[in-house]
């Protein structure tokens, strides 16, 4: 298996959840309509903690990745994303076993 994935947590700035939110719903609909290669792209919010968002991303390998890191929509959230995030982690994951969309098990 060739995919390539990311965990990231987000921890917001108080009050900051509504424009951050706003800003991925912006830019989750530039990685559906134009990055074939993103086969999972999904937000959380986190119960119980109001200024976190955790997100999920499966990409088909690291060249759909990067490809995704050229995007202007990403390239757009990473530049404003900082007026919202007082802290971001991210974890670069290597997917090893499981259930996967029918694009990620090629």
């Amino acid at each position: 298996m060739s995919n390539f994935g990311l965990f990231v947590r987000f921890t917001l700035r108080d009050g900051a959840g509504e424009a951050f939110d706003a800003l991925v719903r912006e830019t989750a609909a530039g990685i559906r309509a134009h990055e074939p290669g993103t086969l999972v792209y999904a937000c959380h919010e986190v119960e119980g903690a109001p200024n976190e968002r955790v997100f999920y991303e499966l990409y088909a390998d690291r060249a759909a990745f990067e490809e995704h890191e050229r995007q202007p929509h990403t390239r757009h959230f990473l530049t404003e994303r900082d007026k919202y995030v007082e802290k971001t982690e991210v974890d670069r994951l290597q997917p090893y076993a499981g259930k996967y969309p029918a694009e990620a098990e090629k």
